[in-house]
């Protein structure tokens, strides 16, 4: 458990989350990093403030990014003398860095703190081979035109050929969803079951958008007020129409561009602060950050990379003892339906519960329902170090509106990790 004083989350704000190549193709991390902290500090009047520390992160970002914390933060509205950090733990990344907050906040360390994230595949950082990269830093190193001249002797076409990020698993040559079909093929997740999911997702997002509830969480940038990812007209029909996007040979591949979250550009963030700070400052405590927990499987020797939250959920309702049923909510990101799917029948199986988390009985069955209520990844989309602070901002509000209540949030996570939090209110 959180030891201390308690963490108070106090609200978030995102801007829409769009597709690669979209509204946002020319923003960048830092762009959208800005507009997304000063909607932040203008929800909360936080124009000239000094909070103790605002905490962001990227995964796909440029060299230029190496400080974004503290640049976003520079140019947020805030009090210069507020720190930045920037933290990364790929899709995990911005429910990490309100943890760090919270941390801090619990130790008693600072009174107030912003958490979030921000990513592009957009803007994605494309450089020259190691060969060329070599020789421009000789040329730049050079103290006269000859020298410089001489770095690129023997110089080769070839040369320019440029290096592209990968999205494959450095130790596995495989793509996530590559490894997310492995584990729809182990544990028998039809392709059926992943459209349903999908299709609810984005049914349920258009419904929140439709009463209101995103109002205040999210704000329009670029032209765009709704995540453009967004299909409220979707249906099982056309889903079942679409090929397989990763196993396209053995004839057994299930996932699809529909049942996967799409390559998405966009930031989130999220206001936490101790119950005394936000007391005098005049704002409404929506929860509580409980506990949070992090974990890791072995996937390179067979476990599903996507299956560490299975693991850091069971550690961290063992640490407060508490079932899997003890939920009003459940916001488990939709990295994939398959994914999801996948969490679901493991803590259901008494074998797996027995075996891999050491459990006397299955975690067992949660209220379909109570899942993902307001939607989740495969209808808003993915930006990778945003998911965590938007799943965060969303259930807070979910609690407020409840009048109470206690939410489960899992995130899995590129290396075989998975965070995860509980929120009370």
């Amino acid at each position: 458990m959180l030891l201390g004083r308690p963490v108070a989350v106090l609200g978030g704000v995102r801007i829409p989350f769009c597709r690669q190549n979209t509204a946002y193709a020319d923003v960048g991390n830092l762009g959208m990093s800005v507009r997304t902290l000063g909607a932040l500090v203008e929800k909360f009047g936080l124009h000239g403030q000094q909070l103790g520390e605002v905490a962001m992160g990227a995964v796909i970002k440029h060299s230029s990014d190496w400080n974004l914390g503290r640049e976003a933060a520079l140019s947020s509205g805030l009090s210069p003398l507020t720190p930045g950090i920037t933290l990364q733990r790929a899709c995990g990344t911005s429910l990490d860095s309100i943890i760090t907050i919270g941390n801090k906040i619990a130790a008693g360390q600072i009174e107030s703190g912003i958490g979030g994230g921000s990513d592009t595949t957009s803007d994605v950082p494309i450089v020259y081979g190691r060969a060329l990269r070599r020789r421009l830093l000789a040329a730049n190193a050079a103290k006269t035109p000859k020298d410089k001249l001489a770095a690129f002797k023997g110089f080769r076409l070839r040369e320019l050929k440029p290096d592209f990020p990968g999205v494959a698993e450095p130790r596995t040559g495989k793509s996530m969803g590559e490894h997310c079909e492995d584990m729809a093929k182990e544990w028998n997740i039809a392709r059926d079951s992943q459209d349903e999911l999908a299709v609810a997702s984005h049914h349920k997002l258009a419904a929140a958008y439709e009463r209101g509830f995103f109002d205040d969480l999210v704000v329009s940038f670029r032209g765009v007020s709704r995540d453009n990812i967004l299909r409220p007209d979707t249906s099982l029909a056309k889903l079942a129409t679409l090929k397989p996007a990763f196993d396209k040979v053995s004839g057994r591949g299930t996932l699809t561009a529909a049942n996967s979250t799409p390559l998405t550009d966009g930031a989130s963030a999220c206001l936490l602060a101790s119950d005394e700070w936000a007391a005098t400052h005049g704002h409404e405590v929506l929860c509580h950050i409980r506990d949070a927990h992090v974990s890791a499987v072995d996937f390179v020797h067979g476990e599903g990379l996507l299956m560490a939250p299975t693991v850091a959920v069971a550690e961290m309702l063992a640490r407060n003892n508490l079932t899997l049923q003890d939920f009003d909510i459940y916001e488990i990101h939709e990295a994939f339906a398959a994914q999801v799917l996948c969490t679901l029948r493991a803590w259901e199986s008494e074998d797996y519960c027995r075996t891999r988390l050491g459990l006397d009985a299955p975690l067992g069955r949660i209220d379909p329902a109570k899942l993902n209520p307001v939607g989740s990844s495969l209808a808003a989309g993915h930006p990778f170090a945003a998911t965590g602070a938007r799943v965060v901002a969303t259930a807070a509000k979910q609690l407020k509106e409840r009048g109470g209540g206690r939410a489960l949030i899992s995130i899995c996570t590129a290396g075989g990790m998975g965070v995860v939090a509980i929120l009370e209110r």
